[in-house]
């Protein structure tokens, strides 16, 4: 059976989109895109300064031990490895454990600083953010334990 013209004319055109469809349809997808876009990468670095906050806290809470068991902070020389592996420059913690399994490196792959005598504090640990240099803004900013 075949179809007469304009029946088959009218089924060619309902099988599919026409170009300004299509167009429409891009241009929705594109706005949708321009306005969420920029807010998940704003999500992405509040994770990641979160984050940090997180193992900073995890690390001030690891030298507390570490001061309760062996009367002090490890020196600036011996720093965050001592918290976890005995240190071999003076002075030797008297009763020292494994405070960490490992040393973390900050969300965006630096080591964490540590100084003692600290700026803020008696010791301050820190990650210089996204820039990592000390200072900056947003998410260049430096996080520590002072925060």
């Amino acid at each position: 059976m075949t179809l007469s013209p304009p029946i088959a004319a009218r089924a060619r055109r309902a099988a599919g989109f026409t170009l300004i469809e299509l167009m429409v349809v891009l241009v929705i997808i594109g706005v949708l895109a321009a306005l969420i876009v920029p807010n998940v990468l704003d999500r992405t670095d509040d994770a990641r300064a979160t984050a940090a906050r997180t193992d900073v806290h995890n690390l001030m809470q690891a030298l507390k031990l570490y001061k309760l068991d062996n009367q002090r902070y490890p020196t600036a020389e011996q720093g965050l490895a001592a918290l976890v592996q005995r240190p071999s420059a003076p002075p030797a913690p008297g009763n020292w454990k494994p405070y960490l399994e490992k040393l973390p490196n900050d969300p965006w792959g630096q080591p964490y600083q540590y100084l003692n005598p600290g700026i803020r504090g008696e010791v301050d640990v820190m990650s210089f953010g996204a820039d990592g240099k000390s200072g900056g803004e947003g998410k260049d900013a430096d996080i520590g334990s002072w925060q």
